[in-house]
């Protein structure tokens, strides 16, 4: 099979696209023709080096695809069956084995580059907005990046509850995206974004802070919310966010501050099951209008992340085999 693959870190220049051994299913795995394969910011992580992870590797840890082989002991998923994943590495491949436990089956109307864009950034969007911070109907939230593929997702997921958001963008382009998911306002990043969430929510601040961009917004979130409200440090696409002392927490109203991840809200089948069928579900029934603007051939892989890592894309990303 063509795969892409990473035999040391570093910058995009060390994703090599190549041929790669045929990979196994073992009993509980599924062989899957890799239809699309999601990009996520993690994946850069990764491949630099700020995140481990033993080499060599294909990269990639969401996709979507149809079923070529499944183990022994496989007994809920068929041959030809329609999957997607978003916690199985090796997606940048035209195969990929991806175990039972972690597969999500895409309904019917949800095509593959969507399916294997949403996953991840949506079953995150969703503990986000039901479980790190539970938002409900009349909430006021800040939502940074929202143009990202999780701001757009998190932002229509909160407009559906009746609450309204605030995100942050960096051009007249993505003001329009972000606006067009639901954001009642869109602040740039030079604003004094703090200032600016006081005077629309009265000088109260925001109930929650849902920030994945990091070291250069993160004053500006702890700024910005409201006494014991929460900021949910999800990323850092600017950067990891310097040692904070808990006294600011104090000094800001008794804040939460939360580093989540997905990881840890799919523990189980069942928590999977929940989240990732609630994702595709909306996607199905259009509560979620999910934006795959950028479709790179899989020989691309360079090119996609260089963008990605650049700020010059809006929305999901999938790699094409």
């Amino acid at each position: 099979m063509r795969a892409v693959v990473i035999t040391r870190t570093g910058g995009p220049d060390v994703l090599e696209y190549t041929e790669a051994p045929d990979p196994r299913p073992g009993p509980t795995d599924l062989l899957v023709r890799v239809q699309a394969a999601g990009i996520n910011y993690i994946d850069t992580y990764f491949r630099s080096g700020a995140y481990p992870r033993e080499l060599p590797y294909v990269p990639g840890d969401e996709g979507a695809g149809v079923v070529e082989e499944i183990g022994s002991d496989v007994t809920d998923i068929r041959v030809g069956d329609r999957v997607a994943w978003a916690s199985a590495p090796g997606s940048y491949a035209e195969l990929a084995v991806v175990p039972v436990a972690a597969a999500v089956p895409v309904p019917d109307g949800v095509d593959f580059p969507r399916a294997a864009s949403v996953l991840l950034q949506g079953m995150t969007a969703h503990y986000l907005v039901e479980s790190t911070y539970a938002a409900v109907s009349g909430d006021t939230v800040l939502v940074h990046a929202g143009a990202g593929g999780v701001g757009l997702l998190l932002t229509q997921l909160a407009v559906a509850k009746g609450v309204e958001v605030i995100t942050t963008v960096s051009s007249d382009d993505k003001d329009a995206l972000s606006r067009d998911a639901g954001a009642s306002h869109v602040l740039r990043y030079d604003d004094d974004i703090a200032a600016r969430v006081r005077d629309i929510t009265r000088g109260e601040g925001v109930a929650a802070v849902y920030d994945g961009v990091g070291r250069t917004t993160f004053d500006a979130s702890l700024d910005s919310v409201r006494i014991r409200g929460t900021v949910a440090l999800f990323g850092a696409a600017s950067g990891p966010v310097p040692p904070v002392d808990p006294q600011r927490l104090n000094k800001a109203g008794s804040v939460f501050l939360t580093r989540p991840t997905l990881a840890h809200h799919i523990r189980d089948r069942a928590e999977l099951e929940w989240r990732g069928g609630a994702v595709m579900g909306a996607v199905a029934n259009g509560t979620l209008s999910v934006r795959v603007e950028h479709r790179y051939p899989l020989a691309e892989a360079r090119r996609a992340h260089t963008d990605l890592e650049a700020r010059r894309t809006t929305g999901s990303l999938v790699l094409e085999p």
